[in-house]
């Protein structure tokens, strides 16, 4: 019953904060937002730099943030369109390599044959498509170290993390498992992909919002992680999570 009123308190407390949120947006004026909220609350993980620093800059954080509205919108509705072709229409992998490979055969041989009648000079105007030779190998190189860092984080959680870094990495892969039962890899990709697309950009339009609920809410976590550390897991030996150490 105890963790039970504990679990209530959080959600009673997410919402009052919300609502809190909400109103003292209401009724701070424009000219007073810049001074107070930006000055009362901390910024979301520590961050000290701009957003578009933190997404690395250049053309990608452009792209996730709309500088460019045409190129954003593209590049969404090119997600989009891949996305409807395999979950809704059932289209297959094979079939549209198949069909795109098809379809640069017949582009070539039309342009081939058409600057051959009209002009009879080389038909080395065609264009061809040719990737360069380290695209495959800087790919796996990046993948395989963006793995790897996941990899050893994740050990590193298990081996020398706290009792608290250990639970919540559990939590969010036990999370990351019920939403695989419930969607596909690539419908779960394509949520991904939309919510890197849009959260950047709403978080940089309501940065001070969002830092303050953030920052609120963490505050209130906090506390109630405190009720059940004394509570229930300052109970649990700690030797079962320590990290030997080996010759």
């Amino acid at each position: 019953m105890h963790e039970k009123n504990i679990v209530e308190d959080v959600i009673n407390d997410f919402v009052d904060n919300f609502t809190e949120t909400v109103q003292k947006k209401k009724n701070v004026s424009f000219f007073e937002q810049d001074d107070t909220v930006s000055s009362r609350f901390n910024r979301m993980f520590g961050r000290e730099k701009p957003i578009h620093h933190v997404l690395g800059g250049g053309k990608s954080a452009d792209v996730l943030l709309w500088r460019n509205k045409k190129i954003s919108a593209s590049v969404l509705m090119g997600a989009t369109a891949i996305w409807v072709l395999f979950e809704w229409i059932n289209f297959h992998f094979l079939s549209l390599v198949c069909y795109g490979l098809l379809l640069g055969m017949i582009v070539q041989f039309v342009w081939s044959n058409a600057s051959g009648a009209l002009n009879r000079s080389s038909q080395s105007g065609v264009p061809r498509l040719v990737l360069p030779k380290d695209f495959f190998a800087d790919v796996g190189v990046t993948v395989g170290t963006e793995v790897n860092r996941g990899l050893m984080f994740l050990q590193d959680l298990a081996c020398r993390g706290s009792l608290k870094q250990f639970l919540m990495a559990a939590i969010g892969l036990w999370l990351a498992a019920m939403i695989g039962s419930c969607c596909n890899f690539l419908t779960v990709l394509y949520i991904g992909f939309v919510g890197a697309h849009t959260m950047p950009v709403l978080y940089e339009r309501y940065e001070d919002e969002v830092d303050g609920f953030v920052d609120s809410l963490l505050m209130k976590f906090h506390s109630h992680y405190k009720k059940m550390d004394t509570g229930f897991l300052s109970r649990i030996p700690s030797g079962r999570f320590g990290f030997k150490k080996r010759d």
